[in-house]
């Protein structure tokens, strides 16, 4: 069923349907773009929320170290990311939705208004036919009128007995006339009736139908994407429940991970002097001492050295004022426990630092070694005064290791150390001599056979090019080869592969891309 054969005839009710439809539509743009408008206000508050409570300074980067902290920091973390996923939504709905329904709003009501234009132009001509046809019959009618009235009188004067033969014969030649003009009228008119009918039937069977049917497909499309609108609405916060699930699920696991025990035992850690509480106080027997003569020294009791309270306010000064004093290097200012945890995290810190200048140092040596045996690639001088500054900084590094060990070792006072301290001072201060004397010693040299048998690999990469190893310490690959990684690129663009076939060496490290 279409509009063009049912509703022929219902120009009005069409024109009011789809301009409902296009109000419809209209409105529901303006919705979307409301919704858009509160997503983005509720994400901005949001962020504007987990930005207030976020973390910040030293002092609550420290309290983040417990669990019910760092949980609570998480929890932010996670509703930030949740305000992103409602701006996401916001955006969607706004390039998702609105902007495409703009342009199909306003492409229809062009649309509409042509097709309209179009059956008032048809309907316009329709009349102006039927205008002339009706004046076509009038002039029919009228000349067929004066003929029939000539007739009459041709009639008469021929009757009549005064009326002369000439009078008679102009009276007939008169009315021939008017009878000639009435029939050509008639002619006329029966034309006129068949093209209007003609007209009328393509008018009503086929520009309407067809027109009112252009019509009745716009609304549908309209109708179409107006119901593709419904549904994206929905589906464009469909698209991003699993991210918002895996928030919502970030939160909730935010909060198992709070350890109450743990933090306790934290707080402990972070703020247990060490000392001993005081002991019982000695009971001082004056009565001995007392004479029955009257004597100054009686009158004037020694004076008692009063005990300073930990909750006290004078204590909690004293703290303070402590606390403001210049630290010493060696933290003797700290209680003893706080100055073992820092001492051993400080001794931590040179072992990374020192570690790190080992590979440096051991990454510039292979270097100079792959420009000794390939000149074209670089000057092997060129790396020597590199190389001077990471052994004089590895120097440095083991003189301070062995000077924060030793005040490690007087903290403790001969406990044994609840903490992995490396205690071979005596090696460690020969080996720095010789450092000193000879630059180029490897002083880790001792220990490469004992771990060679242990080695493992820690990855696997895939060769992109054939590499022919042609120097000494290189080894040739070939172009989708899988090999394993037996040491990472140190920085100098070479890394340490072992290949199935058992051979071991160095390749480009842009030559491989790494397995995942």
């Amino acid at each position: 069923m279409d509009w063009g054969t049912q509703l022929w005839d219902q120009y009005d009710v069409i024109d009011k349907h789809t301009q409902s439809g296009l109000d419809l539509l209209d409105r529901y743009i303006k919705f979307v773009k409301e919704r858009s408008e509160i997503e983005q206000n509720y994400a901005k508050q949001l962020r504007n929320l987990t930005k207030r409570y976020a973390k910040r300074g030293n002092k609550e980067d420290q309290d983040c170290k417990f669990s019910n902290h760092a949980s609570f920091q998480e929890i932010l973390n996670e509703l930030n990311d949740y305000a992103g996923q409602r701006e996401l939504i916001a955006e969607n709905l706004m390039t998702g939705i609105c902007v495409d329904l703009l342009k199909k709003s306003q492409d229809f009501k062009l649309e509409r208004k042509t097709h309209l234009a179009d059956v008032k132009k048809a309907q316009q001509n329709l009349e102006s036919s039927f205008k002339h046809l009706e004046n076509t019959k009038k002039r029919y009618a009228k000349e067929w009128a004066e003929a029939e009235k000539a007739s009459q009188q041709a009639e008469k004067a021929e009757s009549e007995v005064s009326a002369t033969r000439v009078d008679v014969e102009k009276a007939k030649q008169h009315a021939h006339a008017r009878t000639h003009t009435a029939e050509e009228c008639r002619n006329d008119y029966a034309a006129e009736l068949q093209k209007y009918n003609k007209e009328q039937n393509y008018h009503y069977y086929t520009d309407i139908p067809q027109l009112l049917n252009k019509l009745q497909g716009m609304d549908e499309r309209r109708i179409r994407s107006l119901a593709d609108g419904y549904c994206k609405f929905s589906d464009i916060e469909k698209k991003v429940l699993p991210i918002i699930s895996k928030c919502l699920e970030g939160i909730s696991a935010a909060g198992t991970k709070v350890n109450e025990k743990q933090d306790s035992i934290l707080v402990i850690e972070q703020h247990k002097s060490g000392f001993e509480p005081p002991a019982d106080v000695e009971f001082e027997d004056y009565s001995q001492g007392i004479k029955s003569a009257i004597s100054e020294s009686s009158l004037n009791p020694p004076k008692v050295r009063g005990l300073i309270w930990p909750f006290s306010k004078k204590h909690k000064i004293m703290q303070a004022q402590k606390q403001m004093q210049t630290p010493a290097e060696d933290y003797s200012h700290l209680p003893p426990e706080q100055r073992k945890k820092r001492l051993q995290t400080k001794i931590d810190d040179i072992h990374k630092d020192l570690q790190k200048a080992q590979d440096q140092s051991e990454a510039l040596e292979k270097m100079k070694g792959v420009y000794e045996q390939n000149p074209q690639m670089g000057d092997p001088s060129s790396l020597e005064p590199r190389i001077l500054e990471m052994t004089q900084d590895m120097s440095r590094l083991r003189g301070e290791l062995t000077k924060y060990e030793t005040w490690l070792s007087e903290a403790l006072g001969g406990e044994e150390s609840p903490f992995p301290v490396n205690n071979n001072t005596e090696y460690r201060t020969s080996m720095s001599s010789r450092v000193a004397h000879d630059p180029d010693v490897n002083i880790y040299a001792e220990f490469d056979e004992e771990f060679d048998d242990i080695e493992s690999p820690i990855g696997q990469c895939t060769a992109l090019y054939s590499f022919e190893g042609n120097s000494e310490g290189t080894i040739s690959i070939k172009e989708g080869e899988l090999l394993s990684i037996m040491e990472e690129d140190k920085g100098d663009g070479w890394m340490r592969v072992l290949r199935a076939t058992g051979d071991e060496g160095y390749i480009p490290s842009s030559y491989v891309k790494l397995a995942p």
